[in-house]
């Protein structure tokens, strides 16, 4: 079969620039043998999905074929500002014609930035069809600086400070969704436009919920839970478990032990792929922690951490002796949680509906600023002693930002560390006696007792912070404008509508539940 040869110009436009990571020095020695390793295994690919992770948590890509990405590896990609402009409903939050106010200039006319690919990220997805691969991409400006807007590499500069003191964070993920049934396939288009999402996917329950852990009720989920934990391991993905929670349909999958930033990409991945594999087959998975669903029980995203010595590979959370508990370090660590958690709760928990999981009726929600050795209802749950010791963060919510989430909770942690104690401070004890210590800081004002309950509590205490400290300045602006959009709509759209007391709306139901 004859095929005519088409002309190709000498210059891609689409690619970001010639030599672009060897002339700005970009890769590592890691990074540069993985590459010629990738290149290696082209022929055995027909696509190359290119990610990156937006201000929102969500996956943005470009899907390029082999050959060009073959140049895009060490050339980057152009890709639009846009994810970086839109609040979590596509309305446009930044003003990218006029004054954006955060202090990029290259946002200014939706100019392009280069997204450089990580090739210690490369691998092939599992299954039939076209074969493809997913790798991740670092943002970077036109001139080879890092992207101040880049979620990725806000947790770069967090953990350089680690490396920098022989310190290592050890994350592990548990993350609770919803595995639903689909019961149509349209698209939900309808009156959707920018800031105006379309009708959520139409679901069913699996089965009742309500038997918490019920070996049943994980057998009605397990025809689809079973080969997605075998598809994740495919991933690479170190799986550990997954069980069925209270709600109807509601999943816990845990994973084992990782670095920060492969936890960052994994929970990326994890969310991705479930999310297209459940769809695959007919159902809908969702990362929104409070779904519009009969009898749905909230969502969260609790995350384990600790922090190892790399001169000796010790545990600094661990005290010695046989009483076991956390070490003066582990609880400077803790202290540190504590005293930026309201500053920093918008990066956990980032949307309207994730602050339905700290209501008052929810038993083991988070709510109380403090920290406890095994006690589900305090912000900060200790568990286990010695080398296993840790701290169980339970604030997140499932579909918030990884790289921001994880971020945010290591700086203020080694903050507390490098911070001199004001005080001792003893941890809360089941049924009374507590810690709520760390809240205002030498001679500062003494701070609410509890979390945020609500986005607009929480903007607020993100806008009066620290945060610049943690994203950069360019970053906490962009983050306050597209948290002030996506309020704003919520709020016009509450002042037409009547919805029950803490009933969840069909508004969130529509931004969050099919995009998360």
């Amino acid at each position: 079969m004859y095929a005519r040869s088409w002309s190709t110009p000498v210059s891609d436009g689409s690619v970001g620039r010639p030599s672009f990571v060897t002339d700005h020095q970009l890769w590592d020695e890691e990074r540069l043998a993985a590459a010629e390793q990738v290149e290696a295994t082209l022929d055995d690919v027909d696509f190359v999905r290119l990610v990156f992770g937006d201000p929102h948590g969500l996956a943005r890509s470009k899907t390029l074929t082999t050959d060009a990405f073959r140049t895009v590896l060490r050339n980057g990609m152009n890709f639009s500002p846009g994810p970086f402009l839109f609040d979590t409903g596509h309305a446009v939050a930044v003003d990218f014609l006029g004054e954006h106010g955060i202090g990029v200039d290259e946002i200014s006319g939706a100019g392009n930035f280069v997204l450089v690919p990580d090739p210690v990220t490369f691998q092939v997805l599992p299954g039939r069809g076209p074969r493809t691969a997913w790798v991740l991409g670092d943002e970077y400006l036109r001139d080879g600086t890092p992207h101040p807007l880049s979620s990725r590499a806000v947790l770069r500069r967090v953990l350089e400070r680690y490396t920098a003191l022989d310190l290592q964070p050890v994350l592990g993920l548990e993350v609770e969704w919803y595995l639903t049934r689909r019961l149509d396939d349209e698209p939900g288009n309808q009156g959707n436009g920018f800031g105006l999402q379309g009708r959520a996917p139409r679901v069913a329950a699996v089965n009742a919920g309500y038997q918490f852990n019920l070996d049943a009720a994980y057998d009605t989920v397990a025809p689809i839970t079973g080969p997605l934990g075998l598809y994740l391991q495919k991933l690479g993905l170190p799986l550990r478990s997954m069980e069925h929670e209270s709600g109807p349909g509601q999943v816990e999958t845990t994973f084992s032990p990782m670095s920060a930033l492969d936890t960052a990409d994994a929970m990326l991945l994890f969310r991705t792929v479930t999310k297209r594999y459940c769809a695959r087959r007919g159902h809908h998975a969702s990362f929104m922690s409070q779904p519009l669903l009969d009898a749905a029980d909230p969502s969260g995203w609790h995350l384990n951490q600790s922090v190892v010595d790399t001169t000796t590979g010790r545990n600094v959370f661990s005290a010695e002796g046989l009483s076991g508990g956390l070490s003066p370090s582990g609880k400077s660590y803790a202290e540190g949680l504590l005293s930026w958690a309201r500053e920093l709760f918008l990066l956990s928990v980032p949307t309207v509906n994730g602050y339905r999981r700290l209501a008052a009726e929810h038993a083991l929600a988070p709510t109380r600023l403090g920290w406890s050795f095994e006690d589900r209802t305090a912000m900060l749950r200790v568990v286990g002693s010695g080398a296993g010791a840790h701290i169980e963060n339970r604030i997140g919510e499932p579909c918030a930002n990884p790289y921001l989430n994880i971020a945010a909770q290591l700086f203020a942690g080694l903050e507390g560390m490098q911070a001199q104690p004001t005080a001792p401070h003893t941890p809360t004890a089941p049924g009374g006696q507590g810690h709520q210590g760390g809240l205002g800081g030498p001679g500062g004002p003494a701070q609410p007792q509890t979390v945020p309950q609500s986005l607009a509590e929480a903007l607020d205490a993100f806008r009066a912070g620290r945060a610049a400290q943690v994203l950069g300045a360019p970053l906490a602006a962009c983050m306050t404008k597209l948290k002030e959009s996506e309020l704003s709509r919520f709020t016009a759209w509450s002042d037409t509508h009547t919805p029950g007391p803490g009933q969840v709306t069909d508004w969130e139901q529509r931004e969050y539940f099919g995009a998360y």
